[in-house]
């Protein structure tokens, strides 16, 4: 009681009681997730599954509190286990150095009260609403790129990602192309982590709302999207594992990068799909493939100009 008194004091003991009881999947150990496990161990969650598949690298350190110089090469799953049980040995940490996909996304999310999406992926924020869509499990996702953030609560009874984000941009931001500051992150990850506990202490005001943030300005905004339609249909991630020989395989990647191979793809680019000349059969589903998603993403939607039939994604990166 004397660890959590200032915490019992602002949301009264049966909130806590209901903190001290929940399990979540947070999806990413990076920026995001680095002030959202200390504040969610802090607050005494029961268990938290920690999903990522990367090492720790000089350029996180800015931003990535949870690690240090000597963690460099290490797994983030075990640093911030071993972090995190300092801090409060009681919350139990279960890693998962995997990488979020539609193969896995269903077994992550078995048993947790909520989701958190800090995978600074586009990919892996649609796998999860759209998993969380169909569980009704509560989702809280956040990016940060540039000066720029936000945090969102979807599904769990509210609409998902797809709702307010249907439609992709021709270019996405990333933190390696656009860059990203610190203290960025750290403000978007403390608003990811006090929607989480609020939504797990029976507060359900996070879910159907987004709130903004620039760091140029210093200023937050936001909207509430309640009764927003989600789309009936749109561009949909599959594993690797369900792509089929009957399948339109088509891997938009340049020659020589990364990811695994696709031998029985052809070859093409996002602008060979602009006319409509090149098409599947209309017997054939359309599977496309690339690193983050975004080409496939872009290659689907001129496809679907032009031609009506299935249309699959893969992201093929980390």
């Amino acid at each position: 009681m004397n660890r959590f008194s200032r915490q019992i004091a602002v949301i009264g003991a049966e909130a806590h009681a209901r903190i001290q009881q929940s399990s979540v999947l947070v999806v990413g150990a990076g920026g995001l997730a680095s002030p959202v496990l200390q504040y969610l161990v802090g607050a005494g969650l029961a268990k938290i599954r920690l999903v990522d598949a990367d090492i720790v690298s000089s350029s996180n350190l800015h931003r990535q509190t949870l690690f240090r110089g000597d963690d460099i090469g290490a797994q983030k799953v075990d640093v911030a286990q071993r972090t995190m049980a300092a801090l409060n040995p009681e919350t139990i940490i279960e890693t998962v150095f995997q990488r979020l996909d539609p193969a896995n996304v269903a077994d992550l999310c078995h048993g947790m009260d909520l989701i958190l999406d800090c995978a600074d992926s586009f990919a892996a924020s649609y796998i999860l609403s759209d998993h969380c869509s169909q569980t009704q499990q509560p989702l809280i996702s956040a990016s940060v790129v540039g000066n720029d953030g936000y945090v969102g609560g979807f599904c769990g009874g509210k609409p998902g990602l797809r709702a307010i984000f249907p439609d992709l941009p021709e270019r996405l931001g990333s933190c390696d192309a656009d860059g990203v500051l610190g203290p960025s992150v750290g403000v978007i990850g403390s608003l990811q982590a006090q929607f989480t506990l609020a939504v797990l202490s029976g507060d359900r005001t996070p879910l159907g709302q987004l709130t903004t943030y620039d760091a140029r300005t210093f200023r937050f905004g936001g909207f509430r999207f309640d009764a927003a339609p989600d789309p009936e249909h749109g561009h949909r991630f599959i594993p690797i594992a369900d792509v089929g020989a009957d399948d339109f395989l088509v891997d938009l990647r340049a020659v020589g990068e990364s990811g695994p191979p696709l031998p029985d793809a052809r070859r093409a680019s996002v602008a060979d799909f602009e006319t409509g000349d090149l098409r599947p059969p209309n017997h054939q589903r359309a599977v496309f493939a690339c690193r983050s998603g975004l080409r496939a993403w872009q290659a689907a939607d001129r496809l679907s100009q032009h031609w009506q039939g299935d249309i699959r994604l893969l992201a093929l990166g980390p």
